[in-house]
């Protein structure tokens, strides 16, 4: 029978807190005032419509200010939540108005007396948010006019109450309908943190003894902590101490005292993770172990195989089976040798509380091994499997795993003992197979494979470097020249080629057709001699007998004849802006002119254009390579290699035009040019 001085409420919330509460019992709203005042509370909620602010016609009934109280609304005895209290205090707001007419004199008097001796009702609004509740409840009330004093309380509501949970933020607004000033708010946080505490509404003065333990499903209590104090009394427990098992004992300090007990975390889910967080497992030694926990647990063990790759531990079923287990026992493994990928997990409503690798302490980490399962069936028929994260992969298999990739070299090592047996029983056994030399093995491979293609990818980008080293530093040279015929053009295709084998980047407008045909020959030349010149290059004018003739007729400035050229035109068209370098002598550094052995003299080049220098091939080209690379020329060994390269690509194409050009002219005729 419990004592009557002792009251012990609870509330439980977001976190476990034990206060001393005021009760109210049923679920149904209610509503109460100031005696004096009568009140009414409306059933259902309304919704929550302040509206504008009015102009008050005389005294009104409006809210003061808000008070709000924790207490417990209790639906059974045991079954309680926490709510919010909300009080409003009401005041008089504006004064009677006072007759202006004089002349009704006291014709306006009994008009006024009426209002005056009448009571004010009202209409009040309370809103309450706390995520994700919101709720808007309305009370009338209604104050005799005796008590109807302006700018004074005229008393209170009490409204029973709005559900929150502790550590929320609630939000309480309210008004009149209609709402003759702004509504009042406020904003409470609701109690809460770390701290649990234990109010015990004991008489002052009253000396009682207080026992906080452990329930134990089997054996005494645990004691856990144990004062004689003096009431009343606040106790402040840590959240984490909290565990389903944790009751408290109160009792009178007198002679045969009546002792009462309460355990009020046994269904709060905080106090079960409490519960879990606190719980270890120990191994005693290589094959006893033990759960420590502060109270009973209801759930399995099993042991499990852990793979280094991080997969999820793999269940031992079969064939060794889940059992029971009791806390604060030693129990032994039904393993004969210790393995670090062999753990402990814990289930409790087949969800995994707890998993330790308990051997990994002693024997290392994990172990790239491969754990194969033998099993027993019908007539001493034994079958062997490899444990792998998509399951028992059977032995021999051609099944896309490693494991089945690596059967034959498992059942190698398995038959000539070279496997660690962990478990032997009557349906089978389990064998611990090292497979970190195969492992190695392709790794190696691997790896060889990759350094070989790393340095290929690199002999292959510093020959890039180099090439484009090279054409970064090449020179750029820009060929002009009069199609006389088509073995002419034939030859100086030839030079381009072998030109553009050296350090040089040569431009000619037999490998620019598309462009001369988009842009026009006229605009083409002009504008890759302004480029060439630009980054430094060098034009290249090969004359040849029809070149000749077009540079006199320029110097002797006749206007040409419209289509007399033919083909020259454009060669002639580029004389306009290359004639007026040579003349006014900016040519020497940014020309060169060369023509062929056989074809045309040096001395038959118009006088003004000897200004640059003027090469015959292929007899002078190393003079011509040097001049073409400038100040970035090889060395004399390397000139005289590439010019002999230039001189075998010239030699085949210059005879099969010089030939036919003798047969034609006859002897002389370069001569008769001049």
């Amino acid at each position: 029978m419990p004592v009557p001085w002792f009251l012990l409420s609870l509330a439980l919330g977001r976190n476990p807190v034990v206060i001393s509460l005021e009760r109210t019992v049923g679920p149904q709203d209610a509503a109460r005032c100031s005696p004096g005042l009568s009140c009414h509370l409306w059933d259902g909620d309304v919704l929550c419509l302040p509206g504008s602010i009015e102009s008050a016609p005389g005294p009104v009934l409006v809210p003061a200010y808000l008070q709000t109280e924790l207490v417990l609304r209790c639906r059974q005895e045991t079954s309680c939540d926490l709510c919010v209290r909300v009080t409003v205090h009401l005041a008089v707001h504006r004064h009677w108005e006072e007759p202006t007419d004089k002349k009704s004199g006291g014709a306006a008097e009994p008009e006024l007396k009426e209002p005056r001796n009448a009571s004010l009702q009202a209409q009040v609004v309370l809103s309450f948010q706390a995520y994700p509740t919101a709720r808007c409840v309305l009370l009338e009330v209604q104050v005799p006019a005796v008590r109807v004093q302006p700018g004074q309380s005229v008393g209170s509501l009490v409204f029973d109450c709005f559900e929150a949970a502790l550590g929320a933020e609630v939000r309480i607004w309210s008004y009149t309908q209609p709402r003759y000033q702004k509504e009042l708010n406020l904003t409470q946080q609701l109690p809460d943190g770390d701290n649990v505490r234990l109010m015990l509404n004991v008489s002052e003065d009253q000396r009682f003894g207080l026992l906080l333990y452990w329930s134990q499903v089997q054996g005494p209590l645990k004691p856990w902590w144990h004062r004689n104090l003096t009431g009343p009394q606040t106790i402040t427990l840590n959240l984490t101490d909290l565990v389903p098992c944790l009751c408290i004992q109160v009792w009178p300090l007198e002679p045969d005292p009546v002792r009462t007990s309460i355990c009020p975390f046994k269904e709060d889910p905080r106090a079960h993770r409490n519960l879990w967080q606190a719980a270890r497992l120990r191994l005693l030694s290589p094959r006893i172990w033990q759960l420590d926990a502060p109270c009973s647990l209801p759930a399995e063990v099993i042991l499990c195989w852990q793979s280094p790759g991080g997969d999820p531990c793999q269940p031992l079923i079969p064939p060794l089976p889940l059992e029971n287990v009791t806390v604060n026992k030693a129990s032994e493994f039904p393993v004969l040798k210790g393995h670090p990928n062999l753990c402990i997990q814990v289930r409790s409503w087949e969800k995994v509380q707890l998993q330790e690798c308990l051997w990994s302490d002693s024997l290392g980490p994990l172990k790239d091994d491969v754990l194969l399962v033998e099993t027993q069936g019908p007539q001493d028929n034994r079958s062997l499997c490899a444990l792998e994260p998509s399951g028992c992969t059977p032995l021999p298999s051609r099944a896309a795993t490693r494991a089945a990739h690596l059967g034959e070299q498992l059942l190698r090592d398995l038959h000539a003992g070279q496997c660690l047996q962990l478990w032997d029983g009557d349906l089978g056994a389990l064998w611990a197979c090292p497979v970190d030399k195969y492992v190695h093995r392709r790794w190696a491979l691997v790896w060889l494979a990759c350094l070989l293609l790393a340095a290929a990818l690199l002999l292959l980008f510093l020959l890039r470097k180099d090439r484009g080293k090279a054409a970064a530093g090449a020179r750029a040279a820009l060929l002009l020249y009069s199609a006389d015929d088509a073995a002419f053009e034939r030859l100086v295709g030839a030079l381009a080629s072998a030109l553009s084998r050296l350090p040089l980047r040569v431009a000619v407008d037999l490998w620019s057709r598309r462009e001369l045909s988009a842009q026009g020959p006229l605009a083409w030349l002009h504008a890759r001699r302004r480029q060439t010149l630009q980054e430094r290059g060098v034009v290249v004018l090969l004359f040849s007998p029809g070149a000749v003739a077009l540079c006199r007729e320029w110097l002797q400035g006749g206007p040409p004849v419209p289509g007399a050229h033919g083909p020259h035109d454009a060669f002639a068209a580029s004389l306009s802006c290359v004639l007026p370098d040579f003349l006014q002598g900016r040519a020497p550094g940014r020309y060169v002119g060369a023509c062929f052995d056989g074809l045309l003299a040096p001395d038959a080049v118009p006088a003004p254009f000897r200004a640059a220098p003027l090469f015959s091939l292929p007899s002078q080209l190393r003079g011509f390579l040097g001049a073409l690379q400038g100040p970035r020329a090889a060395r004399p060994e390397q000139l005289e290699d590439s010019a002999e390269q230039v001189a075998r690509a010239l030699r085949p194409v210059l005879d099969s035009c010089f030939r036919p050009a003798q047969l034609a002219m006859g002897p002389g005729a370069g001569a008769g040019l001049e």
